[in-house]
This record gives C-alpha cells, sequence and structure tokens, in this order.
C-alpha cells in the first residue's frame, strides 16, 4: 500500500513540475517568393505546419496571412546585416510552441498553396528554446518559381484542323507579384514558351508574347488533326526560378 501511494505521489509531483516548467514559445515563420515578395492573403497564403523533429508529432501549424511587404525595402534597397525586411502588415504565420526543454523541430511551408500545380515544398530544422520567442522577420523559407496557368485551350478542348489555336496563360510569381515588360518582374527578361507534344511523341514550342493585360501572354499556331499535350512554362535564366502547366486537346480534321 506504501509503494502504491509513493507511486502515485510521484506521478502526481511530476505532473506538477512539468506544469511548472512549461512555456509556451512563440516563432514567427514566413514563406517568402525567390527574387519576389512575401506570401500572403493576396495568393492564399502559404501552408505552415511545425513537427517535433524527432517524433513527426504537429506542434503547430496554419496559413501564412497579410500582405507581401513594402516593395522598395525587399526589391530595390541594399540588404545589410540585422536589417528587417517585414513590418507589422507583412505575412506570416505565429506558431506557438508548449515546451518544456530545447526542441528540435522542422518546418514545412507549402506555397502558394491555392494554387496546387504550382506549390513547392521548402523545410528547415532548428532549435527552439523554451521561452525565447523568435519574431521580426523570425525563420524565412523561401519559394522558388512561377504560377504559371493556362487559360485557353481548355482542358480536353476540341479544336479543328482549320482553326487557329490561342494559347493563353497568366504567368505571376509566387507572391502573385505581376510579370510585365519593363517592370520590376521584367517579362522581357524571362523566357515564356509552350511545349506542344503530339501522340506521336514529336514536340515543338511556341514562344508566347504579353497581352495589353498585365501577365498575361498568348501566342497562335495550328495543329494538324490528333491528340496534343500543351505545356506552358517560363523560365529566368539568372535566378533559376522555373514553372510550368499543362492541358491536353483533341484536334479533329473535317
Amino acid at each position: 500500500m506504501k509503494n502504491h501511494f509513493r507511486i502515485v505521489l510521484s506521478f502526481f509531483a511530476l505532473l506538477i513540475v512539468q506544469g511548472i516548467t512549461a512555456q509556451e514559445t512563440s516563432v514567427m515563420i514566413r514563406a517568402k517568393a525567390k527574387d519576389a515578395k512575401f506570401i500572403g492573403s493576396s495568393i492564399g497564403g502559404a501552408k505552415i505546419i511545425v513537427r517535433n523533429n524527432l517524433t513527426g508529432e504537429i506542434l503547430d501549424q496554419g496559413i501564412t496571412s497579410g500582405g507581401t511587404g513594402n516593395t522598395d525595402r525587399i526589391m530595390k534597397e541594399d540588404w545589410k546585416r540585422h536589417v528587417t525586411l517585414s513590418d507589422e502588415n507583412t505575412a506570416g504565420f505565429l506558431a506557438h510552441l508548449d515546451i518544456r526543454e530545447p526542441l528540435f523541430v522542422t518546418v514545412e511551408a507549402y506555397a502558394p498553396f491555392n494554387k496546387k500545380q504550382a506549390t513547392i515544398k521548402s523545410s528547415t530544422q532548428f532549435w527552439v528554446i523554451p521561452g525565447k520567442d523568435i519574431l521580426g522577420d523570425g525563420i524565412v523559407l523561401e519559394i522558388p518559381g512561377f504560377v504559371v496557368d493556362i487559360l485557353s485551350p481548355q482542358t480536353h478542348e476540341v479544336i479543328s484542323a482549320e482553326e487557329k489555336i490561342e494559347i493563353k496563360a497568366n504567368i505571376v510569381m509566387m507572391c502573385g507579384c505581376p510579370v510585365t515588360d519593363g517592370g520590376i518582374w521584367d517579362a522581357s527578361e524571362y523566357e515564356i514558351k509552350a511545349r506542344i507534344t503530339g501522340e506521336d511523341g514529336k514536340t515543338s514550342e511556341v514562344a508566347l508574347k504579353q497581352t495589353e493585360k498585365s501577365s498575361t501572354f498568348s501566342a497562335e499556331t495550328k495543329l494538324a488533326p490528333g491528340l496534343y499535350e500543351v505545356m506552358v512554362y517560363a523560365f529566368d535564366p539568372s535566378t533559376g526560378n522555373t514553372g510550368l502547366d499543362k492541358t491536353n486537346i483533341i484536334v479533329r480534321g473535317n
């Protein structure tokens, strides 16, 4: 009976000690498009997951919210050590971790979360110390690429071989920032092309040009009867940013 009492007493003593030592620790986590701005509410945000690296347990998760940040500060000014790129309105996710001892965590960002054909996973690992908040810019995960959406032709569209086929796509940075001729993200510096592959395996390329509408690019072509995969890609040779989208069409004869 005495041994049983000692076990119960030790158990409750442990709970009390754990309750006293557990501390909520805050970590700001942000996702930033490579060569562009932060990923926030305007494009649906980045999905953030914080895990215990040893067990895989999810400690906190959520979506980054807020604006893309100050364009001049991020894209035009020289960065110096300890300069904060974000401000109180810049997109991020503030994770709250209840920890009793230093914990090695893995953070994953999936962004932009609402654009599944463009979503990139970026991750990192770091130690979190109880009571030592990581704020300001916090932990910033870089998301490379472009978001490419094919607007035309539509999926499985049937088109006559006599008709010109318009290939049209919307292309933005991973933060949603516009791609335009002469803009900060200058379309003239990027390769934007359609790769058209027939059922015989032969592939041809067509360059897309910007239309009057921001971030919208198009070209026209004609194809012989058959089944085709149409892929539109954007590539920046200076940064390595790449993005693409695909669709399939049917070209019929007379």
